[in-house]
């Protein structure tokens, strides 16, 4: 079940990745280096990885959500940051 998961994990950011990758081919309102493209991997990987993390260790199902829930916000707070400088 482990890897099963992981590589799910893995195809679903990869998937999640190509949106941005195929909207540039369409328009210049998507501009993104090969460095967006790694810090994003980087935050998704490891967003994901956490929350199974979570997933595999926490008994408590309240917990657990409240935990995934903690470190999605965290994401989507680094991720606007980083795209517009929201806190800056």
């Amino acid at each position: 079940m482990k890897n099963k998961r992981t590589k799910i994990i893995i195809y679903a950011i990869l998937i999640i990745l190509l949106l941005p990758l195929v909207a540039m081919q369409f328009t210049d309102e998507v501009n993104w280096n090969f460095l967006d493209f790694k810090v994003a991997a980087a935050l998704l990987l490891g967003t994901a990885f956490m929350c199974e993390f979570v997933i595999r260790k926490v008994q408590k199902r309240k917990l657990r959500i409240a935990l995934c829930m903690a470190i999605l916000v965290a994401l989507l707070l680094i991720w606007a940051e980083l795209a517009v400088g929201i806190f800056h």
